[in-house]
């Protein structure tokens, strides 16, 4: 007997199904692209559980938010290096 899908429709579960494989690229993006080396070989749940899912209070001020995370997955230094590695992906901007 096969498996019952987790959504009432096809049409739900199609939609499901690409959401996962969007995510699944995603995550295989940013691991071959964004990480450092030092980082390069965690497992795609590693990066899931350790920079997707990680708490965050937000703070808002007048001129800017701020996103305060415990450093007890990545280090502060490690997701700054992130965050330039992706940085650094953009494309420059066109001179007008």
């Amino acid at each position: 007997m096969p498996e019952p899908l987790s959504c009432r429709t096809f049409a739900a579960n199609a939609v499901r199904l690409q959401l996962h494989a969007l995510a699944y690229n995603l995550a295989n993006f940013m691991r071959t692209l964004a990480l450092p080396e030092a980082v390069a070989h965690w497992s795609l749940t590693s990066l899931r559980e350790k920079l997707v899912k990680i708490g965050a209070k937000i703070v808002v001020h007048s001129r800017y938010v701020t996103f305060q995370m415990a450093e007890v997955a990545v280090p502060r230094d490690m997701f700054a290096e992130i965050l330039r590695l992706i940085a650094q992906l953009r494309a420059p901007p066109a001179s007008a």
